[in-house]
């Protein structure tokens, strides 16, 4: 019988090429000024109360999102949800990260994999490779990925930091974790890539997720376009949490969330779709708005693009603070 060739890939054949030379999708004209909108979703307001009611009670109010939010110019809506104290804790993929880093570098972010795909160009790009580095100074020094990368765009040299979402979550006390699959992102097929440490900064933050989901109960989970990472790490953190409440004789049942994406639903979500529905496998569906909720909570779900939710969203807690 013959065995495998595991062969591997030596990355330092690959040719890297400045972001001067690629063509940006987004840069900072694209960021939406922070303006009220009209309010077309009662449950938003609802959610709104909820968060409102989480702070007064000291509960937590978790943000997840997916790698659109930060290309959809809404940055300016986020930061002001920091700075009022809103959130509790930000978990991103590490496509957040890679547009965070970009547009507070340089000031620009997002290439057309259409374009790129071809020459085998697609994210190799020297300056966004130096995540690496930081990601490999953050596991030597005991911090977590989100954590360093929110304190080095804040206290580093990048022109536009002021529209980072890390380091603005670094300069406000919001937790900020960042949940990596290895692969999933551009800067992984670079030399300086260290598989250890984004093993050991991200699963930092996993544990520090977890730890948020502890004061859930009268909180409240957000969703922005993340079909796989929120509702994956959602799940297993707050089994986690409700395995120690139960051996304590406390539950974490009684709190609200919130799933704002592209894809229609019914209006009634809180009941999961059976399997020979192609719907069973949104996983934001049946995690976070039917099974996790069932004891007690609360689900809604609001259809629509994150420059038209996320803006009503921060528009219905304005009215609610009398603003």
């Amino acid at each position: 019988m013959s065995h495998p060739d595991y062969r591997e890939f030596d990355c330092r054949r690959l040719r890297l090429r400045p972001l001067a030379e690629r063509q940006h999708d987004m840069d900072l004209s694209s960021l939406l000024p922070l303006a009220p909108r009209p309010v077309l979703h009662d449950s938003l307001r609802v959610v709104a109360r909820q968060i409102l009611t989480a702070r007064e009670r000291g509960a937590a109010v978790v943000l997840m999102l997916g790698g659109h939010v930060p290309r959809s110019g809404v940055q300016t809506y986020l930061l002001d949800w920091f700075e009022q104290g809103l959130i509790t804790g930000m978990a991103v993929n590490g496509a957040v990260v890679i547009h965070d880093f970009e547009l507070a570098l340089i000031g620009a972010t997002t290439e057309s994999v259409a374009r790129y795909i071809r020459d085998g160009q697609f994210g190799m790009w020297q300056e966004t490779g130096r995540l690496n580095d930081i990601i490999t100074s953050a596991a030597q020094n005991g911090l977590g990925l989100g954590e360093a990368v929110g304190r080095e765009i804040a206290q580093g040299d990048y022109p536009h930091a002021n529209r980072s979402l890390l380091a603005g979550a670094w300069r406000h006390g919001v937790v900020a974790t960042v949940h990596v699959g290895i692969g999933h992102d551009i800067i992984h097929p670079h030399a300086n890539c260290d598989g250890a440490a984004y093993g050991q900064t991200s699963h930092r933050d996993f544990l520090r997720f977890a730890a948020l989901l502890e004061r859930l109960e009268d909180g409240v989970v957000i969703n922005f376009g993340s079909a796989v990472m929120a509702p994956e790490v959602y799940l297993k953190a707050l089994s986690m949490v409700r395995n120690v409440a139960a051996s304590e004789g406390r539950s974490i049942s009684r709190f609200t969330t919130l799933v704002c994406d592209l894809k229609p639903l019914p209006a009634t979500v809180n009941e999961e779709p059976g399997k020979q529905n192609p719907d069973y496998y949104f996983r934001p569906w049946k995690t976070m708005l039917a099974r996790t909720v069932a004891d007690g909570g609360m689900g809604f779900y609001v259809q629509g693009r994150h420059d038209e939710t996320i803006p009503q969203l921060w528009s219905a807690l304005r009215e609610e603070l009398g603003g």
